[in-house]
């Protein structure tokens, strides 16, 4: 069975999402990203993963893959009927790499990251900055779109819907981005990310307040 290491309402919600959409199976390992321990068994997270960041998604033969955009397409190949990602020879499939990239370059890594996790000592100014030119990006984008890639959900939908719904505690509204914000209640409005968000939000609930 798979196995993914997670952290409630991190990155690795979209493989959540991915999983679920693709209706495989897995075994959900909780991972407390701060002191690196996994919940269930107390182990030290890093023999598990070096880098120390969720994703990891354990395959059927015990290999171990990370990055979310490795992680989302590999489930998404799992299950080729689903849709969740392009087949192989679609041009699509390198619109949904695109996007993939995007959001855990663009979005993520630069300014969701540090605005969410660290104390804005006045460091991010930079980051913060970014932000209503690089989410014009996908606003524009979905201004007569309903999904990212295609004429259906993929991952890159996942990973978007992930990023969204962290902005607003991270402080940014995105309201001022109105197909932005139509767009994450779509997302918000399809009955597995609804079961997975509330699944990770009653998780991070429990979760000590040093661990997330």
């Amino acid at each position: 069975m798979l196995q993914l290491y997670f952290s409630p309402m991190a990155c690795s919600l979209a493989s959540r999402i991915a999983l679920m959409e693709a209706g495989l199976e897995a075994r959900y390992r909780v991972v407390h990203l701060r002191t690196k321990q996994v919940v269930d068994d107390d182990s030290d997270f890093r023999d598990v993963a070096p880098k120390g960041a969720v994703p990891v998604l354990v395959l059927e033969n015990g290999e171990r893959l990370t990055e979310s955009a490795a992680v989302l397409q590999y489930i998404a190949d799992l299950k080729p009927e689903t849709g969740l990602a392009p087949r192989l020879g679609d041009p699509d499939r390198y619109r949904l790499q695109e996007w993939l990239s995007f959001v855990g370059a663009e979005i993520h890594k630069a300014f969701l990251f540090p605005t969410f996790w660290y104390k804005d000592d006045g460091s991010l100014a930079k980051p913060r900055a970014r932000i209503p030119q690089t989410l014009s990006v996908p606003s524009a984008h979905l201004a007569d779109r309903e999904f990212l890639v295609g004429n259906g959900f993929t991952v890159a939908d996942a990973h978007l819907t992930w990023a969204l719904l962290l902005l607003r505690p991270a402080g940014v509204d995105i309201t001022q981005w109105p197909s932005l914000a139509a767009y994450l209640e779509r997302m918000q409005e399809r009955p597995v990310v609804r079961e997975a968000i509330a699944t990770e939000m009653a998780l991070r609930k429990t979760m000590p307040a040093n661990a997330a």
